[in-house]
């Protein structure tokens, strides 16, 4: 017979038993492994995601750790849907319109022409029902989709030639993503995808005539200005969101308390590389005008703009016909694109203008 002494010992040993696995499984290391789409030290859009990494690390106590590969190691720049997809790397960091050769919809995730300003856009994201559509179209895939840091306002591009007239489009070889390129094409244009490493020397040898990359922030330590003199203000990407993919089943393996720090890392860092990138162009834009005389900045003909929002509605209606889901989502950015702009209208537009007016 079992002394009391005894079930007391062994209840107390299977309780230390417990609380030694509790406190073991709360100290068990999750690693992931993310590739991103820029090369390696690359500022702003490379500070995103080692951001995130910093604080999940942090956040966790070190229990979830980030590595991160550049596109200087796994040399597959735009190829990270399908390595994240595969589950070759558990997250990626780039850009959702880069997909849209394989999956459509997802160009619509990124930014659209003469679509929503930043602040619209997260406003949409987050509350408008943006997330939710943006993993119903990466859920079919088995990816989860996080916004990974904005721009703001992109500028339109740099040129070799002033753009006078429609007809200087017709025939230009032009670096342009997403669903910008689809207008260009429309106008005439041949556009192209090109990663951010080779942009240079693409412009230099002729390979392109024009090239869009992002603005100030980053444009000018790429050193465009120095072989393509026209500087064109933005229309086509107001509001670029870059995103963090994750594979599912690497989130499903994360405990609760480690996929919300993942998140609560992700959103902070996609906001802090919007706050960046704001100040890096106010700087920049200062050394363009003061050192660099040189750059031509200048607005796109009237005609040409109306040209290219025409051509814009044509290819929406276009594809809201063709795909029921491309529909929801451009009818969902429509309807809340709505309701922010009137708000945008009378707070930041009206103040400028009265300042303006003075």
């Amino acid at each position: 017979m079992i002394s009391k002494l005894t079930k007391t010992l062994v209840a107390a040993s299977a309780c230390v038993a417990m609380m030694a696995g509790s406190a073991q499984a709360a100290e068990k290391v999750y690693r992931l492994k993310m590739a991103e789409t820029w090369p390696t030290n690359f500022p702003i859009f490379g500070d995103a995601p080692r951001n995130m990494a910093k604080m999940a690390e942090e956040m966790s106590n070190g229990r979830l750790k980030i590595t991160i590969d550049s596109k200087n190691k796994h040399k597959a720049p735009l190829g990270i849907f399908d390595m994240v997809r595969a589950g070759q790397y558990d997250m990626g960091h780039s850009a959702s319109y880069y997909w849209k050769g394989k999956v459509p919809n997802t160009l619509y995730f990124t930014t659209m022409p003469f679509g929503m300003t930043a602040p619209e856009q997260y406003g949409w994201f987050y509350h408008g029902g943006g997330m939710e559509l943006m993993n119903k179209v990466y859920g079919k895939f088995n990816l989860m989709s996080f916004p990974g840091g904005n721009t703001g306002n992109q500028m339109g591009g740099w040129f070799q030639k002033e753009i006078k007239s429609l007809d200087d489009l017709k025939g230009l070889k032009m670096r342009v993503p997403g669903f910008a390129g689809e207008v260009m094409a429309k106008l005439g244009a041949k556009p192209t995808n090109i990663p951010a490493g080779e942009l240079y020397t693409a412009l230099e040898r002729r390979t392109i005539d024009a090239l869009e990359w992002v603005g100030p922030s980053l444009d000018l330590r790429m050193g465009f200005h120095k072989i393509a003199p026209f500087y064109y203000t933005g229309w086509h990407e107001p509001a670029t969101e870059l995103q963090f993919l994750i594979n599912k089943r690497s989130w499903n393996r994360l405990p609760k308390d480690l996929q919300e720090i993942l998140r609560v890392s992700m959103r902070t860092a996609a906001y802090d590389m919007y706050i960046q990138s704001y100040h890096e162009s106010a700087v920049n834009l200062e050394k363009i005008l003061t050192e660099y005389p040189n750059i031509k900045i200048k607005s796109f003909p009237t005609d040409v703009v109306s040209a290219m929002r025409t051509a814009n509605d044509e290819l929406l209606a276009e594809k809201s016909a063709a795909d029921p889901l491309a529909k929801e989502i451009l009818d969902s950015q429509a309807e809340y694109l709505g309701k922010a702009r009137a708000w945008t209208d009378i707070s930041d537009k009206a103040y400028l203008n009265s300042l303006s007016a003075e």
